[in-house]
């Protein structure tokens, strides 16, 4: 115990002081870990993501070894991503990062979920599904009781210490550099490079990267998109879907200028004022102000640095640090008002005086209505102003609230009541009844009443503000997916933004890289298709724009009848002159059927592959009986001589069996035809 103790008061000391201690000839317990505390064997049969198999610490020795314990929608573990990324290119023969993703929702559980916000955060380290908190509950004692949390482990396998909370850049580094000067001069350290296979080589670029907010500008006839991942605002028609203006250059960074030279790093929510459109750029911590007639971007308000400065405290707007401002929305009088996620308040800026200050919430997270200044917020990420109200949804706690400008008080209309961020769901009702799944967005519906993404349910709601009553709307919900049509069929997968224009909703529908279009008169959902997507092509990059398919086309093919005994599935892709599969981005395939008369191994029933040999073939045991076989294939495919424009199709095959002896061959054969969508000749 008192081994351990000094290992944590060491760290401490590291992490508060910035002061390491002095190394001495012989390991301390600073540097040199504890043999009577080896870290705890990862347990058998958890899902790895970016590397080939499961690690073990033998696969560990001589690397310095940081776990992260984190869940992907927590604002604090968002935070450590940059500060992380920049310690494995610092120490990137030393350290090894492993990331343990304990979940906090339901829907942050899912492998598939974790595998697209590995992509989307750009991990390039290992990254573990705990979701039953197994490796968490080992490391415990040691400290782990919430995210996020870090344990330093030292090239021998020995744990060094444990620390929760947001640990700052500087504060690593005097800790790592200090362990790779002891264990250089021991000659343990191994600067073998770790066998990595990264999920981002399994994402092809596409038109849209994970946009995460959208604004419809009725008056203008336009609508604004944050291109999120590709670090950009892309301007289109409203009507006709044209690509009128793409501002940002699509590389990460914080640079003023020109639309097309600017950059951003993860912009979110946008709103409108005459000709200046104000993002929230959210990992830049900072407010951009695009003038739309002049052509340039400015800063607003942040320094470019997160705020570490505590209590969080306003003053001029480009003089006062932010902290992962989620969205931006428009008031009255010359205010502008901001979801500050990485605060969990709403502040206020000031257009005319240039000033930014908090405006509601006591800074501690938590769900508590009242006064604005005693009033707890948690993670609040999507704002709508409307007649002295500032809705906002306020994700973390899984609800819907507005502060009321008017009188200063803070309400909770959806989800929960009681002050527990643990509480949520998917259930229709009143607030306090009603249930949400990190909620990030909210909207008018143009008659006084709200829709609401409720993002991790992968559904959009209604709300009556008036009422407190919280319906569903669109949306399957469950693990969520993508199909078109009406809303007893159609299916999103985190959708992040909301806008209402004009009898139309307009979804940034997030894992599905795509802007969804839901006609309110007739709650159908379709999906936005440019008229010109060329003019979304990132230079350098093979890019894959939608095709006619984009949403689940689904098509029933004619019975086969076959003998039973070993057999296969034969398809084939048949694309017409002039356009080939593409060769960087994988084709995927994912078979099931009834069991009765066809059985798929287990290993059989995915492939993921790049440059896939035709026809397909996958082995089959066929019996006697009747069966439906489903293929639900991810088809990405190019033009043979501009291969830089790509195309991606989905589409579910179904194909009726029926298997008896002297039937026919063994051989289901399935053939897809793909007919590309039209596309102008025109470029950037």
């Amino acid at each position: 115990m008192r081994t351990r103790l000094i290992l944590y008061l060491t760290l401490l000391l590291v992490l508060v002081t910035g002061v390491t201690p002095a190394l001495g000839q012989e390991p301390d317990s600073s540097y040199a870990g504890s043999p009577d505390y080896p870290a705890p064997t990862f347990p058998y049969g958890l899902d790895w993501l970016n590397v080939p198999a499961p690690l073990n610490w033998s696969d560990l020795r001589g690397k310095i070894v940081i776990l992260d314990f984190w869940t992907y929608g927590c604002i604090n573990c968002i935070h450590m991503i940059p500060v992380l990324e920049r310690l494995e290119q610092k120490y990137a023969n030393e350290l090894v990062v492993i990331g343990v993703h304990s979940a906090k929702f339901e829907n942050e559980g899912q492998t598939e979920n974790i595998r697209q916000i590995v992509q989307r955060y750009e991990l390039h380290h290992p990254v573990i599904n705990d979701h039953q908190f197994q490796v968490w509950q080992q490391w415990r004692p040691y400290g782990v009781n919430g995210w996020p949390t870090f344990a330093a482990i030292d090239p021998r396998g020995n744990i060094l210490a444990v620390q929760s909370g947001e640990i700052p850049y500087e504060a690593f580094v005097n800790v790592l550099d200090g362990m790779v000067t002891y264990f250089d001069s021991t000659g343990e350290i191994d600067r073998e490079p770790l066998q990595l296979e990264l999920e981002a080589d399994r994402l092809a670029t596409t038109a849209l990267a994970f946009p995460g907010k959208v604004l419809a500008d009725a008056a203008g006839g336009r609508l604004f998109i944050s291109d999120s991942n590709n670090n950009r605002i892309v301007i289109a028609d409203l009507d006709s879907h044209e690509v009128l203006e793409v501002i940002g250059s699509g590389e990460r960074g914080l640079l003023n200028g020109e639309l097309a030279q600017a950059r951003f790093d993860k912009p979110q929510g946008m709103t409108l004022v005459g000709d200046t459109l104000y993002v929230a750029d959210v990992n830049n911590h900072a407010i951009r102000a695009v003038d739309l007639q002049a052509g340039r971007v400015d800063t607003l308000a942040g320094t470019g640095v997160q705020s570490r400065v505590w209590p969080p405290a306003g003053g001029p707007a480009l003089e006062t640090a932010l902290s992962s401002p989620w969205d931006v929305e428009a008031g009255e009088s010359g205010t502008l008002y901001i979801a500050m996620a990485g605060r969990h308040q709403l502040w206020s800026l000031d257009l005319v005086a240039g000033v930014v200050e908090p405006l509601v919430g006591s800074r501690r997270e938590g769900l508590l209505d009242g006064p604005f200044e005693s009033a707890e917020l948690a993670q609040p990420s999507g704002l709508h102003y409307e007649d002295g109200q500032l809705y906002f949804a306020d994700s973390e706690s899984s609800s819907i609230r507005v502060a009321d400008t008017l009188n200063g008080e803070v309400r909770t209309l959806a989800g929960p009541t009681d002050n527990n961020l643990f509480i949520y769901g998917d259930v229709e009702g009143p607030a306090g009844e009603s249930r949400l799944q990190h909620a990030l967005g909210v909207t008018s519906d143009g008659m006084g009443g709200l829709y609401v993404a409720d993002t991790y349910n992968s559904r959009i709601k209604h709300l009556d503000p008036q009422e407190m009553l919280l319906g569903n709307r669109y949306g399957l919900g469950g693990s969520g997916g993508y199909r078109d049509g009406d809303a007893s069929i159609a299916a999103f997968d985190e959708p992040g933004g909301l806008s209402y224009a004009n009898g139309k909703l307009y979804v940034a529908d997030t894992n599905n890289h795509s802007i969804r279009i839901i006609d309110v008169a007739d709650s159908a959902v379709s999906t936005l298709n440019f008229s010109n997507p060329e003019r979304l092509q990132i230079a350098g990059r093979p890019t894959v724009i939608a095709g006619n398919a984009a949403a689940g086309l689904q098509l029933r093919l004619p019975q086969q009848s076959l003998t039973p005994g070993a057999g296969e599935i034969s398809l084939d892709i048949v694309l017409p002159e002039g356009y080939k599969l593409n060769d960087l981005a994988p084709f995927s395939s994912e078979w099931s059927s009834g069991g009765e008369a066809l059985l798929i191994e287990e290993e059989n029933l995915q492939q993921f592959l790049h440059e896939p040999a035709l026809p397909l073939r996958v082995p089959v045991t066929l019996q006697p009986g009747e069966d439906l076989l489903r293929g639900d294939l991810t088809i990405y495919y190019c033009e043979a001589v501009r291969d830089s424009l790509c195309f991606i199709e989905r589409v579910t095959l179904e194909a009726p069996l029926n298997v008896a002896a002297g039937a026919g061959g063994t051989s289901i054969l399935l053939q897809h035809e793909i007919v590309p969508p039209p596309v102008t000749s025109g470029g950037f």
